[in-house]
């Protein structure tokens, strides 16, 4: 496994200063246990925005991939989707910036994007990744308006199988013909509790969930 990137190494411990990253023992909504949790929205409580910001930029650059609009979908995607508008504003680089309300808003300016309507080339920016069920919402929601999801960037992978055996990742991307990224992933978690005095514990937890339920 090769090392962590700086960017990967800030995430991550920007996730555990705001205890958005937890270890420990979790049960799921599918009901699996898991040895850690994360919960984007904790990144609110004091976390520094601007690092955060950075490393989705930096994951983003790393890929090299164009676009013509940002997406973020309700709700931590609109918080997430902002930032990184925001970093690429400062970079001189400015891309439209889209959201969608849970429920269709039928007076003022109606319907259920805030914004203009994403358009061309769209890049969907999200918190986590698991069984891919909201990425193909966020997906199908822009065919419907005639866009392309060209890319899909989260801050966590959790490399859970999908809905057969591969992971929600591949599906994706077989299904959609989407790129799928992510700054950390399961893996990346493991190579960081190698390495850390505080959570060094957790590492033998991690792999043999990984083993479990990852694909």
């Amino acid at each position: 496994m090769s090392e962590l990137k700086d960017y990967q190494n800030n995430f991550i411990n920007l996730a555990l200063k705001s205890q958005a990253l937890e270890f420990g023992s979790f049960t799921l909504k599918s009901g699996r246990t898991s040895p850690y949790f994360f919960n984007a929205a904790k990144m609110l409580n004091g976390c520094d925005l601007s690092q955060l910001a950075l490393c989705y930029f930096q994951a983003i650059e790393n890929l090299k991939i164009s676009f013509d609009c940002i997406y973020g979908p309700a709700y931590k995607g609109i918080f997430l989707g902002s930032l990184v508008a925001m970093k690429y504003s400062q970079e001189n680089r400015i891309y439209p910036l889209s959201f969608n309300r849970k429920e269709i808003k039928d007076h003022g300016e109606g319907g259920n994007i805030i914004g203009t309507d994403p358009c061309g080339d769209v890049m969907i920016i999200d918190d986590v990744l698991s069984a891919g069920t909201a990425a193909r919402e966020s997906i199908h929601l822009i065919e419907s308006l005639q866009a392309n999801a060209k890319l899909f960037v989260v801050g966590l992978d959790r490399q859970e199988k999908g809905a057969g055996t591969i992971s929600a990742k591949a599906e994706l991307e077989r299904d959609f013909d989407i790129v799928v990224e992510s700054i950390v992933n399961l893996d990346a978690l493991i190579q960081f509790s190698k390495h850390s005095e505080h959570f060094h514990a957790y590492q033998i937890q991690l792999q043999e969930y990984r083993e479990t339920w990852g694909a």
